[in-house]
């Protein structure tokens, strides 16, 4: 078994935190573009090309975090037995359940009600992790099997649908598909990533562990860039054919170019298999790349990459900030900047770059001197 080298776990930071860059888009279009929640910016209808590249550009950093945090679990290995990794994973998967429905909660909504709470990134990545904890102990061969099968085969259940009345609508909502949950007439909560779709790409992105641990650089990059290459061609062949892989299929629009837009369109929510392949196809060569690569931007990107978690947060909490300010000065209503997402009247998409760029400098800084404090190994921040 090979030891790795700083350059080897660098690739993976990097593009981690590229991802994490990226993300950050998505969430300042969320709390400030004017139209964020009115209609779905890859709605063929409504849509124009800055705003869906805006957001389907966005939908790389999912897929690419669940198959990173895979493949980082199966390169501890190398400096943990299996039992510490499980315990390990399962006090870190029910920590990030807790920050979701404490910290992140609050960061989305800046209010006390839990009225509405989301079930959402950290609340998938607890439950995935707490799972993960006890499949590391198959062999890897079955853990590859199960992640494929979840990844390929889970949407041949996408025309099942489940009754609101029925006992089983909370569990599959839950697990396999998204929507609203009504507790009381007044507690509610909306799952945004259902576990078992994502759970495939986890375990896909264990099993490319071994390419890290048991080959040499040129043998796993060679690996990474077929790979990557075979998923983006399996992507175009059956998006062409349009029979199976997403609950949506492509269409012809008024234009040659929205089709081409409508060809790209894939789903998310679940990530059906054709997103999958979309999203982590590109991301396999970009690894293989990565390696290649040292400039003072993937420097940057590193730093971001060693404390995910601690940006994820943060970040909401700096947006957010950002929105409620704007809405005070608009409205001259400080009561009315909390509670909501938008600020009020929104602003157009320039606007929304020009924020996202700002919100993504100041978190620079902050994730230097977070990396520095966490480099000493103090207690209170391994967890982030």
């Amino acid at each position: 078994m090979s030891t790795l080298n700083q350059n080897r776990i660098s690739s993976i930071d990097i593009a981690r935190g590229l991802i994490m860059v990226i993300m950050a888009l998505d969430h300042t279009r969320d709390y400030f573009y004017a139209d964020a929640f009115i209609f779905d910016p890859t709605n063929m209808e409504k849509t124009h090309t800055a705003l869906f590249f805006t957001r389907w550009i966005t939908h790389f950093c999912m897929p690419g975090f669940v198959l990173l945090s895979g493949l980082a679990a199966n390169i501890s290995l190398q400096r943990k037995l299996k039992a510490e990794l499980s315990r390990y994973l399962l006090t870190r998967g029910l920590w990030m359940i807790i920050l979701e429905f404490t910290v992140l909660r609050f960061g989305y909504f800046f209010n006390f009600y839990f009225d509405v709470t989301i079930l959402s990134v950290l609340w998938l990545f607890g439950v995935c992790m707490i799972l993960l904890a006890a499949l590391i102990h198959l062999p890897n061969r079955w853990i590859l099997v199960l992640g494929l099968i979840i990844v390929v085969g889970h949407n041949l259940l996408q025309g099942v649908s489940v009754e609101p009345t029925s006992i089983a609508f909370a569990p599959w909502t839950i697990f396999m598909s998204r929507g609203f949950l009504p507790v009381t007439p007044d507690v509610a909560f909306i799952v945004t990533y259902p576990i078992i779709p994502w759970l495939g790409i986890l375990l896909l992105g264990y099993s490319l562990g071994t390419w890290y641990t048991n080959t040499d650089a040129a043998t796993r990059q060679k690996f990474l860039l077929r790979t990557g290459a075979a998923c983006v061609v399996a992507f175009m062949v059956l998006r062409v054919i349009n029979l199976y892989g997403d609950p949506a299929p492509w269409a012809a629009q008024e234009s040659g170019w929205y089709t081409v837009l409508s060809f790209l369109n894939t789903s998310k929510y679940p990530p059906s298999l054709l997103f999958t392949l979309m999203t982590v196809g590109p991301l396999l060569m970009l690894l293989a790349w990565l390696e290649k690569v040292e400039t003072k931007l993937t420097r940057v990107l590193n730093t971001i990459g060693r404390v995910p978690l601690f940006y994820f947060i943060v970040h909401f909490y700096v947006i957010h900030a950002f929105a409620l300010i704007s809405t005070m000065l608009r409205t001259g209503n400080f009561a009315k900047s909390f509670g909501g997402i938008t600020p009020e009247g929104g602003y157009t998409l320039g606007w929304v770059y020009l924020f996202w760029v700002v919100v993504v400098l100041l978190m620079i800084p902050l994730c230097n001197a977070y990396n520095r404090l966490k480099s000493r190994k103090a207690a209170i921040y391994r967890f982030l």
